[in-house]
């Protein structure tokens, strides 16, 4: 009688978990479409360049975050070398745009 009731608390638990999970999806996605209508919208819009742009990769950054950390489940537990790797190669193109703009610019 007790492992049944322990198998029924924890099926209890990871069904609940999952409709938390759930709930996190649905809310990143629905940040994530309004987001891409601000995008449209500035593109759309009759505003500036130099006003649009920035708006528009700091849209893009927030979505991919998004993505990694909800859809991509990187919040979980156990997803530290893959996450380690991605911070990493982020860092690494960060670094080589940053160069390679000075350079040029320069």
């Amino acid at each position: 009688m007790e492992k049944n009731t322990n198998s029924t608390q924890q099926a209890e638990f990871y069904k609940n978990k999952h409709r938390e999970e759930l709930k996190y999806h649905n809310i990143s996605f629905a940040l994530m479409i309004v987001f891409t209508i601000i995008a449209f919208g500035l593109v759309m819009g009759d505003y500036s360049k130099t006003f649009v742009i920035p708006i528009i990769i700091v849209l893009a950054a927030v979505q991919v975050m998004f993505q990694l950390y909800y859809f991509m489940h990187m919040k979980d537990r156990g997803h530290e070398l893959p996450a380690l790797m991605i911070y990493s190669g982020v860092f690494a193109a960060v670094l080589t745009i940053l160069a390679l703009t000075t350079i040029v610019w320069l």
